[in-house]
């Protein structure tokens, strides 16, 4: 009976340190799980901020073009008005001097 006794003890005690064993092979397991889903928690949120930054980059690019459009149209109509003006000026310096050169035969 002694020896049963023993034997259950010697078994007890081996399912003991088993059970402890597995205890912490699923508390490391667990801390890792927890590590990973943290882990992809901060992916998760770093890929929502680019994609907000990238959306803005986007409005951003859209508000530039939409500007730069306008400043075409209007450095296109400035050329316009130099032309113009530049014509006026050479029509009114032949004028000027047709003026200069009927005053001087005269």
């Amino acid at each position: 009976m002694n020896d049963r006794v023993s034997k259950s003890s010697a078994m007890t005690e081996s399912s003991a340190v088993e059970i402890e064993i597995a205890t912490r092979r699923l508390t490391a397991a667990l801390d890792a799980l927890e590590s990973a889903v943290e882990r992809r928690r901060d992916a998760d949120r770093d890929e929502n901020e680019l994609a907000t930054r990238i959306q803005a980059l986007g409005a951003d690019r859209s508000r530039l073009a939409d500007e730069l459009d306008g400043a075409l149209v209007k450095a296109r109509k400035l050329e316009r008005a130099n032309r113009e003006i530049s014509d006026r000026l050479d029509s009114a310096i032949v004028t000027i001097r047709s003026v200069l050169d009927t005053g001087e035969d005269g």
